[in-house]
């Protein structure tokens, strides 16, 4: 079985989410999406999410497009692709966040997963900060 591995915010669930499960799991036989946590969100971003990480995560695993959802660690942004070990990483086309030294760590880590960079989908529409530009307009 090639488990597939995404990560992100998720924030507002749309469309542009929705493809890239649809992308990834096309990569493998079962997908895997980590969910950043709140605070991780913030230190990021510098901005806290629209909906709570429980809420985010609820949303992706009723979708129905993935197998599992976790929500990332506190401490080690690197445990769930320790833990699962997946044979696919797939980031999104914009994804910055865990790229820089990726594939050094899982060397380190003697993984061997290949990373894919998955295509954008409507960008100038369905990209969260986009929608939520529009949202905060009303």
């Amino acid at each position: 079985m090639k488990t597939v591995m995404v990560f992100g915010t998720f924030d507002l669930l749309h469309l542009g989410h929705l493809a890239l499960f649809k992308q990834a799991r096309k990569k493998g036989d079962y997908l895997i999406a980590v969910v950043a946590r709140d605070k991780t969100v913030w230190q990021v971003k510098h901005k806290n999410p629209q909906d709570k990480e429980k809420e985010r995560a609820r949303k992706i695993k009723a979708s129905g497009l993935v197998d599992k959802v976790v929500l990332g660690a506190l401490r080690d942004k690197y445990r769930s692709i320790k833990k699962y070990r997946p044979q696919i990483i797939a980031l999104g086309y914009d994804q910055r966040f865990l790229t820089d030294d990726l594939a050094e760590k899982l060397k380190e880590f003697k993984i061997r997963a290949k990373i894919v960079r998955l295509k954008s989908y409507k960008p100038n529409i369905y990209k969260t900060s986009k929608l939520l530009s529009i949202t905060n307009r009303f």
